[in-house]
């Protein structure tokens, strides 16, 4: 574990005075030292602009651009014309609900989400749905947090142009089954859409293997930089639609009147590129290829038994398969409160409504806690974590 920890410098500052214990994982990852250096390389190696110079620091970064692009494609088993580079997973599912919604729903289209759904995965299907006159139906998932598949049949049978669902929820830990989500819609010739923000960074993915039409995931939650999300669709949807956002490097041609837009992927992909974000996505994948995916295996069953423990605790969610996140409540405190107290340990959870309002109202709650782990946290922290928390809640009651 300290062999994986020293990649992180991060984890070698003080938070309030104290040790950090970084368990917002879920929110934001940390970023390793060859991510940081494969950004600084490239500002000051081949800084140049992407596919607009003839010249050798053009090439250069052309090179390396679409390498990643490669590179990030063959990390989630797709074809490289596939995927669009986007600021966030919530422009890629904006552009999802804009772009294909726009030109493909009709009135009384059905659109159908979850009531897990992260705030990014509702939002825009509800502006979509009142420009287009289509009608938003939900999925509510079971006392353990997970949706049952029946109730999605059932809902598949009334007509519905597309699923939208999130491939693990950030609040309940909850793995979707999506492979067995997307051959039960496409039974019914239903395209469906993926959030894949909270499953990409600790599952493997394989998009083709799911056989989901869209794939939507943020690098900042996989240890890569901020200002970089990823948006995958299956080609043959991609060439059907129009551009999402217009400008420089998306055309082949621009008249006084009318313009035409270039091939996949560049079609989708308006301006200057994140280049230095592209970059240090594709090196945060090559980190993820090399990591031992089961060196915290257990974490989150493991601070659940020993919270369970604790007088007026609530947690929420109980899937089958998770994710390694923990959210909660103590009777009569503040998720706030908590959060306040344990920054003052060094250690850095959630607290709020997770951008998950519906969620919440669905459990008759305003917000929670929420400690989240990934690969590089220890057992010792998420002891410390409990030993704190405990002396958080003797102050507060």
């Amino acid at each position: 574990m300290n062999a994986i920890r020293k990649h992180f410098p991060i984890l070698n500052i003080q938070n309030r005075g104290k040790e950090l214990v970084y368990l917002d994982n879920a929110a934001t990852s940390l970023t390793p030292n060859s991510v940081l250096d494969s950004i600084n390389e490239h500002y000051t190696s081949y800084r140049a602009s992407v596919h607009r110079s003839v010249f050798e620091l053009g090439e250069i970064v052309t090179n390396k651009y679409e390498e990643s692009r490669n590179n990030i494609a063959q990390y989630i088993g797709a074809k490289p014309n596939s995927i669009i580079f986007t600021k966030n997973a919530t422009e890629s599912l904006n552009l999802v609900a804009d772009a294909w919604g726009y030109e493909n729903l009709k009135k009384n289209d059905t659109i159908l989400l979850t009531n897990m759904e992260h705030h990014s995965n509702i939002i825009p299907w509800q502006v979509i749905a009142k420009k287009t006159g289509a009608i938003l139906r939900y999925i509510f998932f079971d006392k353990n947090g997970e949706l049952n598949l029946n109730e999605i049949e059932n809902e598949l049978k009334k007509g519905v142009k597309v699923l939208s669902v999130t491939h693990a929820s950030n609040v309940l830990g909850t793995i979707n089954p999506i492979k067995e989500i997307c051959a039960l819609a496409h039974q019914y010739n239903t395209l469906v859409c993926v959030d894949g923000c909270q499953s990409t960074p600790h599952l493997r993915i394989d998009v083709s293997d799911l056989d989901c039409d869209f794939f939507a995931f943020s690098g900042h939650k996989m240890l890569g930089p901020t200002g970089i999300g990823v948006l995958y669709a299956k080609e043959e949807i991609l060439n059907r639609m129009s551009p999402y956002q217009t400008g420089g490097g998306m055309i082949n041609d621009v008249g006084l009147y009318d313009s035409e837009w270039t091939d996949i992927p560049h079609k989708f992909e308006p301006g200057s590129p994140m280049t230095a974000q592209v970059i240090g996505l594709s090196s945060a994948v090559n980190f993820l290829k090399e990591i031992d995916w089961e060196s915290n295996h257990g974490i989150a069953e493991y601070v659940i038994k020993k919270l369970r423990e604790i007088n007026g605790i609530e947690i929420y969610g109980q899937p089958k398969e998770r994710t390694p996140i923990v959210s909660f409540n103590i009777q009569n405190i503040h998720s706030l409160d908590l959060a306040h107290l344990l920054d003052y340990e060094g250690i850095t959870i959630r607290s709020g409504h997770m951008c998950c309002k519906p969620l919440m109202d669905t459990l008759k709650i305003s917000g929670c806690a929420r400690a989240s782990f990934y690969f590089y946290n220890t057992f010792e922290e998420a002891d410390f974590f409990v030993e704190k928390l405990k002396k958080s809640i003797n102050i507060l009651l």
